[in-house]
C-alpha cells in the first residue's frame, strides 16, 4: 500500500478515513493538525503544518481532510502549500460510489460513499464530492468545491472554483454558479449565480 498523510483532523477527516480504509489503496501513517488531541479513530496526530519538511520524508502522498462549508480558503491554501513542498495528491474514490469511465477528476479530490459522477462530467482539484451527491452528465465542477451530502448538479451545469452546494440542494441543468458561491441546504437553484453569491 502507498503511504499517505491526512491534513486536518476534524469531523470531515473521520469520513475521509472511512473511505480510504474501504478503498484499501493507501496506508494512513498519520494526521496533521494544530489540535492537541493525540488520536483520531486510532491514527496518531504527528504534528502541524509548520513541520511540513519533516513529513515529506515519511510519505509521498497527502490528502486535505479539513472540511469546507463557509469558506474554501483553508483547504486551498493547504493544498498549495503541500503541493509546493513536493507532496502528490491522489484522487480518492470510494468503492461504494460510481464514477463513469468517461468522467474526469482532478488531483486531491475525494469521492465519498454513494456518490455518482456520470459520463462527460469534469471535477476539478481538491474537491469534496460528499456522500450520495450526484453530478450528472457533462456538468463541470471547478477547483476547491464542496458538494455536500445528497446535493445534485444536473446535466451541463457549471460550478466554478471555491463554491459550496449544501445538502439536498439541486442545481438546474445548464445553470452556471460563479466562483466563491454559497448555496444553503434544501434549495433548488433555477438561475445563474454571479461570483460571491450567497443564497439561503
Amino acid at each position: 500500500m502507498k503511504k499517505i498523510i491526512l491534513i486536518g483532523a476534524g469531523g470531515h477527516c473521520t469520513s475521509c478515513i472511512d473511505v480510504i480504509e474501504t478503498q484499501k489503496k493507501f496506508k494512513i501513517i498519520g494526521l496533521i493538525d494544530n489540535i492537541k488531541k493525540k488520536l483520531l479513530l486510532g491514527y496518531k496526530i504527528i504534528g502541524n503544518d509548520k513541520e511540513i519538511k519533516k513529513f515529506s520524508k515519511k510519505a509521498y502522498y497527502a490528502l486535505i481532510t479539513t472540511g469546507h462549508i463557509k469558506n474554501s480558503k483553508i483547504r486551498e491554501n493547504l493544498f498549495k502549500k503541500f503541493s509546493k513542498n513536493g507532496f502528490k495528491f491522489p484522487v480518492v474514490i470510494s468503492p461504494l460510489s460510481h464514477v463513469s469511465k468517461h468522467a474526469s477528476i482532478g488531483e486531491g479530490t475525494i469521492v465519498m460513499h454513494g456518490a455518482i459522477i456520470n459520463a462527460g462530467a469534469k471535477v476539478g482539484k481538491n474537491c469534496i464530492i460528499n456522500s450520495k451527491s450526484l453530478i450528472e452528465h457533462d456538468a463541470i465542477i471547478g477547483n476547491h468545491c464542496h458538494l455536500a451530502t445528497r446535493s445534485t448538479v444536473n446535466g451541463g451545469a457549471i460550478i466554478q472554483d471555491n463554491s459550496f452546494i449544501g445538502s439536498s440542494s439541486a442545481i438546474k441543468q445548464n445553470i452556471k454558479i460563479g466562483k466563491n458561491c454559497f448555496v444553503n441546504a434544501n434549495l433548488f437553484v433555477r438561475k445563474n449565480l454571479k461570483n460571491n453569491s450567497k443564497i439561503s
